[in-house]
């Protein structure tokens, strides 16, 4: 057994103790692993260019993170939330089902990587949700601003599940068709995908009216609120 190909992991765990470029770090290992495995370095190259062509979305998710964090730190939050806050009557019930229909929307068409909790819902979908609460309900209690920010993930989650099975070539419309083909039923993928658009339109109607009865939920605890301050004073 040759077990040299493991040195790969020490420069792994070298390159990134000494706080080395992650990506030139992997580059490395696997250039050292596959060359002292005896692989030719064409070979090695043509895989290293495939693993990356096939794991190109993770990597695309990852670099989006750093930029997200810049663009947080100058302010990216506040500045959704005061934009969100100048229009007039946009309470958080309209603005989630608009957000919801459009996860749904982009999702049908196969674009499921360009919303998610990291990429929208923190820097984008929570804080916009949170100012169009305290827009008509006043300033949020902790607890109701973390049903806020639980509705707006789960919005995200729901036009993201629902919706992408609408579209013919995603990985879940292929699953279905896989399991009922192993059980001797021929189904083609675009059926399944038209047959998946009644659940999505459902699945938006009941979230939306889920979303009508939070906003009544905070409307009247928003009410109770100001019932015991004006007791009080």
């Amino acid at each position: 057994m040759n077990a040299w190909p493991l040195l790969g992991i020490a420069v792994v765990v070298l390159g990134f103790a000494l706080r080395y470029n992650p990506v030139l770090v992997v580059i490395v290992a696997a250039l050292t692993s596959g060359l002292l495995a005896k692989v030719p370095l064409p070979h090695l190259l043509a895989l290293i260019g495939t693993s990356f062509v096939e794991n190109r979305a993770l990597l695309m998710f990852l670099l989006t993170l750093p930029a997200l964090g810049v663009l947080e730190h100058f302010g990216l939050r506040e500045r959704a939330s005061a934009w969100i806050s100048s229009f007039r009557g946009l309470t958080l019930a309209r603005f989630q089902i608009a957000y919801l229909g459009i996860r749904q929307l982009t999702s049908m068409m196969g674009l499921t990587h360009v919303a998610g909790p990291a990429q929208t819902v923190r820097p984008l979908a929570a804080p916009m949700s949170e100012a169009a609460a305290e827009r008509t309900l006043g300033p949020l209690t902790d607890a109701q601003r973390q049903q806020v920010r639980a509705s707006a993930a789960a919005t995200d989650n729901i036009g993201l599940f629902f919706g992408e099975d609408v579209f013919v070539a995603i990985g879940a419309v292929l699953l279905i068709q896989g399991f009922y083909a192993r059980s001797g039923i021929v189904l083609e993928p675009l059926s399944i995908a038209l047959w998946a658009l009644p659940t999505a339109i459902a699945a938006f109607v009941v979230h939306a009216v889920r979303l009508r009865l939070l906003q009544r939920r905070l409307q009247r605890q928003a009410q109770a609120a100001q019932r015991v301050d004006h007791a009080e004073g």
